[in-house]
């Protein structure tokens, strides 16, 4: 079966609250494991209203715990905000209570703003070198025999996987380099998404941790028992991405329909970008843009965002995708 697997940012929607957000988020992980998701990552944003998974690793612990079968992990860590040995302390540990369930996505973006990054009390060099290095010193530090004298405790021998996210070629060439899996933001920076594919495969170098390419793609999916339903719900995630783009972030808001058709001719040209990797629809409508999206990038497995703001309805959407998957197919 193709595997499909969770991307939650724990959305706070208007009116509500970080505590309401961690618990539908939780749900969530219960309902995806229930459905046969095989993932199941928190994405490191700071400074958001709308988000509430700044502290990446605590809300994995939370999940991991609520949870039992279904991996859970980071999509991703924002490495630069974070000293090397500190976050293979954190991953090391979340190994440690709940082995063999971990996955640690790696970003060089500081999930922020400029100001907010600051804050975070990092040195916002620009040498492109500098996030390279980060990792492999980070997979070190997890390693059976690190190079380097200081010991993450808990840490060494974790050997947790380790992906390279990308928006942009940087991500596809480094994954490439290290041999290790890719995980594209397509749903939200989709401009040189087949690029970074051709890159990352062609040059792709095997190494102990894979043997051959993979890639995963994040792919927003919209799903309500008709066309009309689901497009009327994927506009809380339009209004965000809009007013995040123009620098009014906040959080998640209720669903306006007909908001696309009334929107300017600046705010249509921000969501025809993003909605390029996006399915909203009814269950039929989803499994036929799901699978070209498939058959035209070859991924190795979708990474399925949904900000939506019902809750309730969220989880539906995502089991009306699950009641599709098995008739998915690996693309050519």
């Amino acid at each position: 079966m193709f595997p499909l697997s969770v991307l939650d940012l724990s959305p706070v929607t208007e009116g509500s609250d970080a505590a309401q957000s961690f618990r539908n988020t939780l749900d969530l992980a219960q309902n995806a494991e229930r459905l046969g998701y095989s993932r199941y990552w928190l994405a490191e944003h700071h400074g958001m209203p709308g988000i509430a998974s700044a502290a990446t690793s605590i809300l994995i612990s939370h999940v991991a715990a609520g949870t039992h079968s279904i991996r859970v992990g980071a999509g991703g860590i924002m490495l630069p905000n974070h000293s090397p040995l500190v976050i293979a302390e954190q991953f090391g540990t979340l190994q440690a209570l709940y082995p063999g369930r971990i996955d640690l996505g790696l970003g060089r973006a500081p999930g922020s703003d400029q100001a907010t990054a600051h804050a975070l009390r990092r040195n916002l060099s620009s040498d492109a070198d500098e996030f390279p290095r980060d990792v492999v010193e980070l997979m070190d530090y997890m390693s059976d025999e690190p190079r380097q004298r200081v010991r993450a405790v808990p840490g060494q021998g974790a050997k947790v996987p380790v992906w390279i996210l990308g928006s942009s070629l940087f991500g596809a060439q480094l994954a490439a380099m290290l041999g290790l899996p890719f995980a594209f933001a397509s749903h939200f920076a989709p401009a040189q998404m087949m690029q970074a594919i051709d890159i990352y495969r062609s040059t792709f170098k095997a190494s102990a941790q894979l043997a051959s390419p993979y890639v995963m793609l994040g792919y927003g999916v919209f799903a309500a028992p008709t066309d009309a339903e689901a497009q009327d719900l994927a506009t809380s995630m339009q209004q965000a991405f809009v007013n995040l783009r123009t620098g009014r972030p906040g959080k998640l808001p209720p669903p306006r329909p007909g908001y696309y058709g009334n929107a300017g001719p600046q705010e249509r040209a921000v969501l025809d970008t993003v909605m390029s990797c996006y399915a909203i629809g009814s269950p039929q409508t989803v499994l036929e843009k799901t699978q070209a999206f498939i058959d035209l990038t070859g991924a190795d497995e979708l990474m399925v965002p949904t900000q939506m703001f019902d809750h309730a309805l969220r989880v539906r959407s995502y089991e009306l995708l699950a009641q599709v998957q098995p008739k998915l197919r690996k693309g050519g």
